[in-house]
C-alpha cells in the first residue's frame, strides 16, 4: 500500500506525542512530525503555507475564515486550551487592583488578535464590564522588539491599538510603568524573575479560573489543527484520519496520566490535580469533537464578531471538514 507522506508541524505536546513517536499511526499516512513552538509554526503556515498540515491560532484561523479564504480546513483538534485570568500582569505602581480598574489604562499585547487576547477582552467584556474601546491597546514583542501583528481584522468604532516604540519590549515597559498592564501567554521575565514591580491582577487566579468555569462551563481553546485546502481537496479521507489519529492519541495520554508507579511529570501532587480537574470538568475535561466543544466554539465565534475579527459570526459546523464533525471514541 502505498502511504500519502504529509509534514505536520505542532508542539511537542504530551497529548500528541504518540504521534510524533510512531506509537499510533495515521490511517494511510507516512507522517512527518516536527516539532515546533507554535509562534513559528503559525507564521511559516499561515506566510508560506510551509506544511501540509500545522497547528494553528483559532484567532488567526477564524480571520481567515471569516474573510471568506479558504487556504485552509481545520479538524476539531485543540492541542492548546488554557484559561486566561492567571495571564494578566500590572504594574504595582499602576492603581490597579480590580480588572474594572483597567478602564483607561495603557494595556499591551503581543498581538492584537493573537486568541488569547480575544478571550482575555472577552472576560473583561461580559464579566467586568470593561470593554475594549475603554482600554487603550499597545501591541508589539513581549520580550524580542520588532513583533508584527499577523492578522488583523477591523476594529471596531473607538478601539485604538498603537505599535510600541521601536526597540521596545512589553515586558520591560510594563516593569518601568510605561505600560499599566500586559496581557501575554508566555510569562513575562519579568514576573517570573520576581520583579517587586510587578504582580498578577488576580493573585487568585485558580479560584477565580475555577468559578469561571462553574459559571460558564467554557474552557477556553486555543489552537486547533488546519490542512492545506489543496491537500485536503486531493484526498478528502486524511481528515478523519489525522482527527481518529489525534483523539488515539490523546486517550493514551489520559490513561497514562493515571500512572501512579512513577509520575510522569515532576509534579508532585499531580494526581490530586488530576482528580481536581476531573471532578470540576468531567472525565474528558480536554475534549475534541464539535458537540463536546459546541458551547465554547460558539463563545468564541460570538467574541470574534463582537471584537471585529469577522464581519459576520461564524457557525463552528462551518470551520471543520464535514467528516469530522461526529465525535469519534477510540
Amino acid at each position: 500500500m502505498t502511504l500519502l507522506r504529509l509534514t505536520l508541524a505542532c508542539g511537542d505536546y504530551d497529548r500528541t506525542r504518540a504521534l510524533r513517536d510512531g506509537t499510533v499511526r495515521v490511517e494511510g499516512v507516512e507522517l512527518n512530525y516536527l516539532p515546533m513552538g507554535p509562534e513559528e509554526a503559525f507564521w511559516r503556515m499561515e506566510q508560506f503555507e510551509e506544511f501540509d498540515v500545522s497547528e494553528m491560532s483559532m484567532g488567526n484561523y477564524i480571520i481567515e475564515r471569516g474573510r471568506g479564504s479558504d487556504r485552509f480546513i481545520a479538524i476539531p483538534v485543540f492541542p492548546s486550551r488554557s484559561f486566561r485570568h492567571n495571564a494578566i500582569y500590572v504594574n504595582v505602581d499602576a492603581g490597579i487592583e480590580r480588572p474594572e480598574q483597567l478602564k483607561g489604562k495603557r494595556m499591551g499585547v503581543p498581538e492584537y488578535n493573537v486568541t488569547a487576547a480575544v478571550w482575555v477582552r472577552a472576560l473583561l467584556q461580559h464579566d467586568y464590564g470593561v470593554r475594549p474601546e475603554d482600554i487603550h491597546w499597545f501591541q508589539g514583542g513581549l520580550h524580542d522588539p520588532g513583533r508584527a501583528e499577523k492578522a488583523m481584522g477591523k476594529l471596531p468604532p473607538g478601539v485604538r491599538v498603537d505599535p510600541i516604540p521601536p526597540g521596545q519590549t512589553l515586558d520591560a515597559m510594563l516593569e518601568a510603568g510605561e505600560l499599566d498592564a500586559v496581557h501575554a501567554p508566555r510569562m513575562p521575565n519579568c514576573f517570573a524573575r520576581r520583579s517587586p514591580r510587578v504582580r498578577r491582577l488576580f493573585p487568585d487566579f485558580r479560584a477565580v479560573e475555577a468559578e469561571y468555569y462553574r459559571r460558564t462551563g467554557l474552557f477556553p481553546i486555543m489552537h486547533t489543527i488546519v490542512i492545506r485546502r489543496d491537500i485536503y481537496r486531493a484526498n478528502p479521507w486524511v481528515a478523519e484520519s489525522l482527527y481518529k489519529a489525534f483523539v488515539e492519541a490523546k486517550a493514551r495520554c489520559a490513561a497514562a496520566l493515571y500512572n501512579t508507579a512513577a509520575l510522569p511529570y515532576m509534579l508532585p501532587w499531580m494526581i490530586e490535580e488530576l482528580e481536581a480537574a476531573r471532578e470540576l470538568m468531567g472525565e474528558d475535561y480536554w475534549a475534541y469533537g464539535l458537540e463536546p466543544n459546541r458551547k465554547t466554539l460558539e463563545a468564541f465565534t460570538q467574541y470574534a464578531h463582537e471584537q471585529g475579527l469577522t464581519p459576520e459570526r461564524l457557525a463552528p459546523e462551518a470551520l471543520f471538514a464535514p467528516s469530522t464533525l461526529q465525535t469519534f471514541k477510540v
